[in-house]
């Protein structure tokens, strides 16, 4: 039996890689080991930002809010990538498969803005020191994330439902690991380009605007850390927003690459190792980047492991 719109009452068949089964082998056994470090990792972090009163600050409560969408952003996904990558079955439910869309364009869109907010508090951090708790109030940063949490929402509210129905005649095979919003768009047997510039129009507002934000800061940020007189005092105010900067290097570029292009014209395959990557790599090395290069971090993880000991 089948829907109106082309998928099966089960669901869908994520093709992925099963052209290459020992590529699927590697590729399961890559994924489990980078998705538990994840788990691993970002819920350290959050453990660690809740349990020692020193963290309880501003910018720890944006990490702890970019480890909790770090960790939904790899769950919406990767568990059903890997029941597909162990075994000959690449099948997806319907529901899920929704479920999986709203997921992934939700978080993503929230991580985006997300890392704005953490630019902004930088911002604050650098150029206002003696006034950075007056601006960064509580007050001011439960709305901020509120804002971040609410325009996802709305994008995933929008879109999830103009691509999921989107005719397809009968074609049930999404040719990647998981339902992504350009991959499902492909498989529309009728003209999806409106479809693609509302898409289009929503990264702009979601990602690419975000980004001259995140610019803005940093150029304000640069031109501050150039005044200070001080080598060392450059070099902390350098080290108050290397690990964010990294952070939205790495996720900012893959997905940039990958959404900001109308018609989506990379390849497909190049399409899913991207995806991989600002799905998986990216929020594997978070916790990392901020572990180690941030000493509060660290200190606070060792006095948290010592409580348990």
């Amino acid at each position: 039996m089948e829907k109106s719109n082309g998928s099966s009452e089960y669901g869908f068949i994520l093709v992925g890689f099963s052209d290459r089964p020992k590529l699927e082998l590697v590729l399961f056994i890559v994924n489990f080991t980078l998705y538990t470090v994840a788990v691993l990792g970002n819920s350290t972090i959050i453990l660690v930002c809740i349990l020692d009163s020193r963290l309880h600050t501003p910018m720890y409560f944006f990490l702890a809010n970019l480890s909790f969408l770090d960790l939904c952003f790899s769950t919406s996904c990767i568990p059903q990538m890997l029941v597909n990558l162990w075994g000959p079955d690449k099948t997806i439910s319907y529901a899920g498969c929704v479920v999986q869309l709203f997921s992934f364009l939700s978080v993503g869109s929230i991580e985006c803005i997300l890392l704005a907010v953490m630019a902004y508090d930088r911002y604050a951090a650098v150029c206002k020191p003696l006034h950075y708790l007056v601006i960064m109030h509580p007050q001011l940063c439960l709305r901020l994330v509120a804002v971040a949490w609410g325009s996802g929402l709305v994008n995933a509210i929008v879109m999830s439902p103009l691509t999921m129905t989107l005719p397809r005649c009968g074609r049930l095979r999404i040719n990647h690991f998981l339902c992504e919003m350009p991959a499902l768009i492909k498989m529309a047997c009728v003209d999806a380009r409106a479809v693609e510039m509302l898409a289009f129009t929503f990264a702009i507002l979601i990602v690419l605007l975000p980004l001259v934000l995140i610019l803005l800061s940093y150029g304000y940020i640069t031109a501050a850390v150039l005044k200070i007189k001080s080598a060392a005092g450059r070099w902390k105010a350098f080290n108050t927003c290397s690990s964010h900067l990294t952070v939205v290097s790495l996720f900012y570029g893959s997905i940039i690459y990958m959404y900001m292009q109308p018609g989506n014209s990379s390849s497909q395959d190049q399409g899913k190792f991207l995806t991989l990557f600002y799905n998986l790599v990216t929020p594997m090395l978070n916790p990392l980047i901020y572990t180690l290069r941030n000493k509060e971090v660290k200190g606070a993880l060792k006095k948290v492991l010592g409580r348990q000991q």
